[in-house]
């Protein structure tokens, strides 16, 4: 009975260390203070090195013991941590990340030089442009300030009720509404393209298998395979737009093989 009990006493706290220092899997999801999911979040277990992301639904998972230091960053918001407990109790983790706050731009004051009529003059500078708009009610400009090709609708139609539209007709048959066509496509797919690299950090494509320098012919890939993607970029939703990229993904690393 006496070496029973000896032998518990031993191999309790054996069991202890095994449940306070074995590996983990430690997931949860990642949002903002509005609660909105947050993709390409980097995921950092601090004593292991190991990097992982969150993907398209802010949900990520990472290896960590118990007491790690995992730390979440990502651009354009505070970094926050938090202590990996034993056990398994804080395996489901919901993370909330602060936005920083946007510098605002400094407001220059003219100098005061005491004459009334001077001072008021200077500081009452504004757009005189803005003043008569609003006079007249013109309407604000919506969305791009592009020349608008010409059309053949538009060319044929007044042709048709005894009017010609040079211009519109030189633009045609010139070639030069196709090419704004073109152009301005072009212009719409870069701007795209960029609004996605810009709130993404590389690393995470490329720790999906794509290679750094092929991220950019990947996503214009995604536009051209799920149209929705781009519907999604569109309507600035960033977590649509990559929860539906990362679905592409197999497809775009089997053409590259």
């Amino acid at each position: 009975m006496k070496d029973s009990m000896k032998w518990i006493l031993y191999i309790i706290p054996y069991f202890i260390y095994i449940n306070t220092f074995s590996q983990q899997k430690v997931s949860g999801r990642i949002t903002d203070e509005d609660g909105i999911s947050l993709p390409g979040v980097i995921v950092v277990n601090m004593s292991t090195d190991q990097k992982v992301y969150s993907n398209a639904e802010g949900v990520f998972s990472i290896d960590a013991f118990a007491y790690d230091e995992l730390r979440f960053v990502r651009t354009g918001f505070e970094r926050a941590s938090r202590k990996v407990l034993p056990d398994g109790i804080n395996s489901q983790l919901v993370i909330s990340l602060i936005r920083v706050a946007q510098d605002i731009e400094e407001v220059k004051v003219n100098k005061i030089t005491g004459d009334l009529t001077k001072d008021s003059r200077a500081v009452a500078k504004v757009d005189k442009g803005e003043i008569v708009g609003r006079a007249v009610g013109l309407p604000q400009p919506v969305g791009k300030m592009r020349e608008k090709p010409a059309e053949i609708k538009q060319v044929l139609l007044p042709i048709l009720l005894g009017n010609l539209n040079v211009q519109g007709a030189y633009d045609l048959i010139s070639g030069k509404a196709r090419r704004q066509k073109r152009q301005y496509r072009y212009d719409d797919l870069q701007e795209h393209i960029n609004w996605i690299r810009k709130r993404i950090d590389d690393d995470y494509f490329i720790s999906m298998g794509i290679p750094g320098e092929r991220i950019s012919e990947f996503i214009e890939f995604s536009f051209l395979e799920t149209p929705q993607v781009r519907t999604y970029v569109k309507a600035k939703n960033l977590s649509g737009a990559l929860l539906k990229m990362e679905e592409i993904v197999p497809v775009f690393l089997k053409r590259l093989k």
